[in-house]
């Protein structure tokens, strides 16, 4: 083999040990971004689910007031309940 042949083997080899490198790197990053966005997204929802337990609990309390006294009480406490065990955790 000549020089210039070696010389060009190594010019590869490095620049293919770089990219696996780089490719590593960018796959890390990645990963690392949909873990943000998760994170986000589930702040998101649990935000979104405690509006729709306050408006449930508007609403079973305006059931309540107007006389549904069936199962709404019954529903209205096991709510709250759920809501202040959730809220000291």
């Amino acid at each position: 083999m000549t020089d210039m042949m070696r010389d060009i083997l190594s010019v590869s080899a490095v620049l293919g040990a770089l990219s696996s490198i780089f490719g590593v790197i960018f796959a890390v990053y990645r990963w690392y971004l949909k873990q943000e966005k998760r994170d986000r997204d589930i702040v998101r929802m649990k935000e979104e689910n405690a509006l729709i337990c306050y408006g449930l609990e508007a609403c079973l309390d305006g059931l309540e007031q107007l006389g549904a006294n069936h199962s709404v009480p019954v529903a209205k406490d096991k709510l709250n309940k759920y809501l202040n065990q959730q809220a000291h955790k």
